[in-house]
């Protein structure tokens, strides 16, 4: 069964607040004590401790909160370690020993210990009734409950749901290939074009603005503690503009088109190239592509992730390849003449790639995301398993 997540607003009390602050307090104490603890018996005994060994510990420590969220803590301690041992198995370059925490900004209700008053009051055990903006009801069964707070100052319930998955047949029998850029955020294969909205960029001069008024506080005072709190709103603000433009895009895509072919780019390597870098952060093509991907499957359609080789150089007339520098923004096939716009060929090969892929699999067997289709040096689409 497939989970949702559902966040809401909250609004504690000033009582709340302290609650809560004390319980992320606690929480972070926690932390520490148990990655402590687990250090140390490993130098005494040569063993770890489990989640068992770290739940014995806590069973008469920090009565004041939920035990509930201390199991959580525990948990994530002992996953910290099932992390990095796997990691170190796996001869991975950064084995990322579990560090100690200086701070924690969410709490975690697993099981129990939360339910909603009515529309308006979500209870919280040994915090109170909280006040929440419920502004859709959360679908399936809620499994837990996370209480975060982001650098603003501003409070979240965050569930998440178990929801049935049903068979649904998609409305729409069109296909569309999406090529991502920069001068444009996505070009279909139909032509469409979706334009950057370039939301960090056009708040750069405020931002500018508030960070040298931050540089200008002194240290520990009310007034720095003041203007940071102003930067922290307007980087929160490009981030809701930012996911809401995603959110609506790619809802509007996955409820149009049945399948849906997108590159499987490789963002990290692509952001190495510091004159692209900021632009590409700003696009936030990954985040719209996991959006993409989720609501095709909702809405009954299917997304095919495709190797992006020569994608951009291959003719999607022809299959005649060139060079294609990024300067050059217009595609012109030297051997058929086609003239068309760089985006939209490169749409469109992918588009051909990815619905060459569906039929390999058109048994019925799910689209793995390490199954990939390319186009090798002569045009010719074939797959590849990486």
């Amino acid at each position: 069964m497939p989970l949702r997540m559902y966040r809401y607003r909250i609004y504690p009390s000033r009582k709340q607040k302290i609650s809560l602050i004390e319980t992320f307090k606690a929480c972070k104490d926690i932390y520490n004590e148990l990655l402590e603890l687990s250090i140390n018996n490993y130098k005494k005994t040569g063993k770890g401790l489990f989640k068992y060994d770290f739940n014995k510990f806590l069973t008469n420590k920090h009565k004041n909160m939920h035990s509930q969220v201390k199991q959580n803590v525990s948990d994530r301690v002992n996953k910290s370690f099932s992390n990095f041992f796997r990691r170190v198995k796996s001869r991975e370059k950064k084995k990322g020993f579990p560090r100690f925490k200086s701070l924690v900004k969410s709490i975690t209700y697993p099981q129990s210990g939360f339910n909603f008053v009515n529309e308006r009051r979500l209870y919280a055990s040994k915090i109170g009734n909280l006040p929440i903006v419920l502004h859709r009801i959360p679908k399936g069964k809620i499994k837990t409950l996370a209480i975060k707070r982001n650098n603003a100052g501003q409070w979240f319930a965050v569930f998440s749901c178990k929801i049935e998955s049903n068979n649904i047949t998609h409305s729409s029998k069109k296909n569309a290939g999406i090529d991502v850029g920069l001068e444009s955020f996505a070009v279909l294969s139909d032509n469409k074009i979706i334009n950057n909205p370039r939301f960090l960029v056009k708040s750069e001069n405020k931002l500018k603005k508030l960070h040298k008024n931050l540089s200008r506080k002194k240290k520990g005072s009310k007034n720095r503690f003041k203007a940071k709190l102003l930067l922290s709103k307007q980087y929160i603000k490009v981030t809701n503009q930012r996911n809401d433009f995603l959110h609506k895009s790619s809802a509007i895509i996955a409820g149009e088109y049945k399948l849906i072919a997108v590159e499987d780019l490789r963002i990290k390597n692509m952001i190495k190239n510091h004159h692209l870098a900021k632009h590409i952060h700003d696009a936030s093509w990954n985040s719209f592509i996991q959006m993409l991907s989720y609501k095709a499957v909702a809405c009954g359609g299917q997304i095919i992730k495709v190797n992006p080789r020569n994608t951009s150089r291959a003719c999607s007339s022809c299959g005649n390849i060139q060079e294609m520098p990024l300067s050059r923004r217009t595609f012109e096939c030297t051997k058929c003449s086609l003239v068309c716009s760089r985006d939209l060929n490169a749409s469109v090969n992918i588009l051909k790639v990815g619905m060459d892929y569906a039929e390999l699999n058109a048994c019925g067997d799910i689209v793995r995301p390490s199954d990939k289709a390319c186009v090798n040096e002569s045009g010719t689409i074939f797959r590849r398993n990486f």
